[in-house]
């Protein structure tokens, strides 16, 4: 996953203004009790940001993929 496709996906899932302040303050366990930001600028690989951020935001399994992608198998 691109970073232009993980902040694609934020604003479609979670809307532009609840997005971009989830990415920025929430942090989560699943990264090191990190931010979405501080993850991605530390390294972390995007698909993993974006898994976190889903689980930590009760978003269903099945969108973990991102809208508007294909699922992968």
């Amino acid at each position: 996953m691109k970073v232009s496709e993980f902040r694609r996906a934020v604003d479609e899932e979670f809307g532009e203004v609840l997005g971009r302040m989830l990415v920025q303050e929430q942090a989560l366990d699943a990264v090191g009790s990190r931010t979405a930001a501080q993850a991605l600028a530390a390294g972390v690989p995007t698909a993993d940001v974006w898994r976190a951020l889903c689980a930590a935001n009760q978003v269903p399994p099945e969108r973990w993929h991102g809208r508007g992608r294909p699922v992968r198998g």
